[in-house]
Order: structure tokens, then C-alpha cells, then sequence
């Protein structure tokens, strides 16, 4: 019974194999007599983009967070508001810290005292020591407690410097111009720089950075088309944002600047784009996407038809003595849409097949 399943999936095979080959054959005879639509290969200008995906920040999104511990006495901001460099925006507990400094400064002055009566015994001991009334011994003790008292003045100095510190970090101030966050922490609550959430967030939106990335293969033909990275940033300065709801983001941008470094994981090479945000409408953490717009003139534009890609190289089946010969060329990163620059591979007066390329044989006779 196995060997008659056999057989039979055998003979299934060969069947098969026979009408493929026959079928192929035909499709084959149909084709050489198949009428091709060519063009001619000749340069033109073209207008370019490419899209990459991209997250928007803040030009400076800036935690604010307590540097001493104790209860919220007063929230001074509402969220959303705009807020100046400098502003206070809570008062912690201010008590404990005012006590602290006021100890602070009495020990100062305490240690002031003493240090000018360990003066007075030194030079008191010095006079004596020279009538030789007193030991070198006596002078060197009086000596060794003056400068202890030196050293005790400058310890209480320095905790008073502490105290005025903590004391004005009781006030909690926004260090940038911007925008405030959400308030977690209303009045009443207790802090202190422990606090895993931060009091609110100040995001600088007057600019914002619009961080987005392309491949390495990418990158490197930009840089190869326009010749060096300060050249690439020249001719991709004015990008535009498309945002999230669709629509473009009516001021452009600037791409300030690319990364000198390939990422290992994603192969990708990381650029940033600066936008003026006057009316607020761009929001610190929302995403979109970047198109890059490039006019090319003069150069060789074939259509996407025109070709056929195999992984990361493109093939074109140029006309030479009226058989199909193909030729790997190689295209520009942006396109438009329906459109390659060919960089190489092409010239002006070639002629190629312009459509139905997947069907194209090497060799095949065109008609």
C-alpha cells in the first residue's frame, strides 16, 4: 500500500512538473511576441521628499524637584501657566530652616568670641615667653588652641552658608522660561529630594526638537549626493513637520544637526530639527513626521515601474540590439512617489523598459 502511494505521488510530481514546464513555456512564446513600452533615458528636474517618523520635545524640559525636605506651604502656579525664570513656584515649610540658620549664625559669632580671646592668650604668652617668664611649651599650647579656634570659626561659617542655602531652597524657583506641567503635589504635602515625582515640569517650548532617523544606507547617500555632512545639512534645511492629525505644521524647520554614530541595534543614524513654536501648538512629547523636500535638476529620472528591487539593489532592463540586458543601478534616498533619481548605472540616449519589468527576461527579444 506505501509503495502504491508512492508511485502515485510520483507520477503526481512529474505531471505537475510537465504542465509547468509547458505552461511556462507558452507564457514565454506569448511574451516574445508582446509589444514593450520603452523610454528613452534622458535628465530632467524633479522635486523629491522622504518621510521619517519623529518625536517632538521641548527645547529644555526641565524636572523641578525639592532639595529639601518638609510640607508644601504654598503652590504658586497653576497648570499650564506660563512661568519666567526666577518665579517662585512653592514655598516649603520654611520654619525649621529659618531656626537652623538662626543657630547657624549664634554659633558663628560664638566661635568669633572665642577665637579672639585664643588671640589675646597668644599674644598675651608670646610677650611672657620672650621675658622668658613662661615654658616654649606654654607657647605653643596657647598657639595650637588659637588656631583650633580658626578652625572652629571657619566650621560654623561654613554650616551657616549651609543653613542660608537650605533656607532658600525652601523656595523652589523655575530655573528656565516656559510652560508648567501637572501639580501631583497640592499644599500641605510632604516633600523632600527622596520624592520619586517630580513637584511639575517647565518645558521651553518657544523652540521645539524634532528628533527623527534615517538608515545608514540613507545617510550615507545623502552625504554622498550633496558631497559632505555640512552640505547635507544645507540642502535638508528646511523640512517640514507633518503632524499627528495630518495636516503640515505651518513654520518650517532647520535640521541643526546628525550624528556622528551609527546605532548597533537599529542601524540607524540620529538627526534633530529645530521648529519656532510661537503659537504653542506644538506640545512637548507628541510625535509626527518629517518630510524632506529636495528640488533636483538635471539629472536621470526614470519611473518606479521602470525597475525591480531585490533586497537592497535595483535592476533595470535596458534595450541593446533589440533584446532585454539587464543593469544594476543605484537610486537617490528620496523620491517622488513614482519617481527615481538614478545616481548611477544609466545615461543619457539608453533606452529602457518602462513597465512590466517583472515579466522581462535577460535576453528576451523586445518588440
Amino acid at each position: 500500500m506505501n509503495r502504491l502511494l508512492k508511485i502515485k505521488s510520483f507520477l503526481f510530481l512529474l505531471i505537475a512538473a510537465v504542465f509547468v514546464s509547458c505552461n511556462s513555456e507558452g507564457n514565454q512564446q506569448s511574451l516574445q511576441g508582446r509589444e514593450w513600452k520603452t523610454r528613452t533615458v534622458e535628465k530632467s528636474s524633479i522635486n523629491t521628499s522622504s518621510k521619517y517618523s519623529a518625536s517632538i520635545q521641548g527645547r529644555q524640559d526641565v524636572e523641578i524637584r525639592p532639595q529639601v525636605s518638609g510640607a508644601i506651604m504654598e503652590v504658586n502656579i497653576k497648570e499650564g501657566e506660563n512661568v519666567r525664570k526666577g518665579q517662585i513656584l512653592f514655598v516649603i515649610d520654611q520654619v525649621p530652616y529659618k531656626v537652623a540658620l538662626n543657630q547657624a549664625v549664634a554659633n558663628v559669632k560664638a566661635a568669633q568670641a572665642a577665637l579672639s580671646s585664643a588671640k589675646l592668650n597668644y599674644e598675651s604668652r608670646q610677650r611672657l615667653f620672650s621675658e622668658k617668664v613662661i615654658s616654649e611649651y606654654e607657647l605653643l599650647t596657647s598657639e595650637n588652641a588659637m588656631l583650633s579656634a580658626e578652625a572652629t570659626l571657619a566650621q560654623c561659617q561654613a554650616a551657616e552658608v549651609n543653613a542660608r542655602n537650605n533656607l532658600s531652597y525652601t523656595e523652589v524657583k523655575s530655573p528656565v522660561n516656559g510652560i508648567a506641567g501637572m501639580l501631583p503635589f497640592r499644599q500641605g504635602a510632604l516633600v523632600g529630594p527622596e520624592t520619586v515625582q517630580p513637584l511639575t515640569n517647565v518645558s521651553d517650548n518657544s523652540q521645539m526638537f524634532v528628533y527623527f532617523s534615517v538608515s545608514e544606507n540613507d545617510a550615507l547617500a545623502m552625504m554622498r549626493e550633496w558631497g559632505s555632512m555640512e552640505q547635507t545639512l544645507n540642502n535638508m534645511s528646511n523640512v517640514e513637520l507633518v503632524l499627528g492629525d495630518g495636516s503640515v505644521y505651518q513654520h518650517k524647520g532647520l535640521i541643526e544637526s546628525i550624528s556622528g554614530v551609527v546605532d548597533r541595534n537599529t542601524g540607524s543614524v540620529a538627526l534633530r530639527a529645530v521648529f519656532d513654536n510661537p503659537e504653542k501648538l506644538l506640545l512637548s512629547g507628541s510625535s509626527g513626521n518629517i518630510r524632506i523636500n529636495t528640488e533636483n535638476s538635471e539629472v536621470i529620472v526614470i519611473p518606479q515601474s521602470a525597475t525591480v528591487r531585490i533586497q537592497d539593489r535595483y535592476l533595470v532592463y535596458k534595450v541593446v540590439d533589440g533584446k532585454a540586458q539587464s543593469s544594476q543601478i543605484s537610486v537617490s534616498a528620496s523620491n517622488s512617489g513614482n519617481e527615481y533619481i538614478a545616481l548611477s548605472g544609466l545615461i543619457e540616449g539608453d533606452v529602457i523598459i518602462a513597465d512590466g519589468v517583472g515579466l522581462v527576461r535577460e535576453g528576451m527579444t523586445i518588440n
